[in-house]
């Protein structure tokens, strides 16, 4: 049974931008593939800009992980399978509705208001997304956009890393018996390197979206302290973000407002409550 055209409007109510940097403390691996890219016989190496060689950081890995600390944080079920890896299956958590549709107009509103409510008090599904075929089918909230090299850290890596802007890397698999090692070489952005103008782009829908915005905010810090990429158990992957601007569109006008930041800073706790406490005033008039 379809929803009417009231229920299925969508009104959206602004945007909140955050911008800025993203600083490699270690080195750190996005792996591309392997056989389109043909480094010199490297077994592991990163994604490039096809245009112009350079690495970068996909904003897909970016919100992917952030998505993913997040259920782990809150101990969502992973309850959906998107598909397999190396024979292995991968499953996310996604919220599901109760059971099926029912038929009748009076139930099947119940049905899907209590669907809604738990959409909009989960913190994973609210800001990332749901798949298409739940019965509340919400745009999604949050965009990570591609973050690339800077310039000035191209400029330095070009002429003193063994590849074009990146290292290598051995490691080896040792046998525990023989002590007999199979080595491999990983390719690594070198720890440094900064990758400038990443974007996060939050929409605004509803008050139960604006009020979930904390979540971003808590990502960031759950990525910064944990590892974006691969090998972050041997030491890769720390990175730091270096936020330079907040600001937000509000309303049917599209206002800009600009959140007083004061400088360039890292998502602290106390910056992160402040950036909260504005969001939720700027969209205060917000309603469900």
């Amino acid at each position: 049974m379809a929803a009417n055209d009231n229920e299925r409007r969508v009104t959206l109510r602004g945007r909140v931008f955050m911008e800025g940097d993203i600083k490699a403390v270690t080195g750190l691996h996005i792996g591309g593939a392997a056989g389109a890219l043909e480094i010199g016989g490297v077994d592991s190496p990163v994604i490039r800009n096809p245009l112009n060689n350079q690495p970068y950081i996909p904003g897909s890995s970016l919100r992917g992980k952030m998505r993913s600390l997040t259920e782990r944080l809150h101990g969502s079920d992973q309850n959906f399978q998107v598909g397999h890896t190396r024979g292995k299956e991968v499953w996310v958590h996604t919220c599901q509705a109760k059971g099926e549709p029912p038929q009748d107009k009076v139930a099947y509103k119940q049905w899907q208001e209590d669907y809604q409510r738990k959409f909009a008090a989960c913190p994973v599904c609210s800001v990332f997304g749901v798949t298409g075929d739940e019965p509340v089918s919400h745009p999604t909230s949050l965009v990570v956009r591609d973050v690339y090299l800077s310039e000035a850290s191209a400029k330095v890596l070009e002429n003193l890393t063994d590849f074009p802007y990146t290292e290598i890397k051995w490691e080896a698999t040792i046998d525990r018996v023989t002590s007999a090692a199979v080595p491999r070489q990983i390719e690594r952005v070198p720890a440094g390197a900064v990758f400038e103008g990443f974007e996060l782009v939050y929409n605004v829908y509803d008050r139960a979206g604006r009020d979930q915005f904390p979540v971003v905010l808590k990502a960031l810090q759950l990525v910064e302290e944990d590892y974006l990429g691969g090998l972050g158990s041997r030491g890769g992957g720390k990175v730091e973000f270096q936020v330079k601007a907040v600001y937000a569109r509000v309303g049917k006008e599209y206002a800009k407002v600009a959140f007083d930041l004061g400088g360039v800073h890292g998502v602290t706790d106390e910056l992160a409550a402040r950036i909260a406490a504005w969001v939720a005033q700027q969209f205060a008039d917000v309603g469900d």
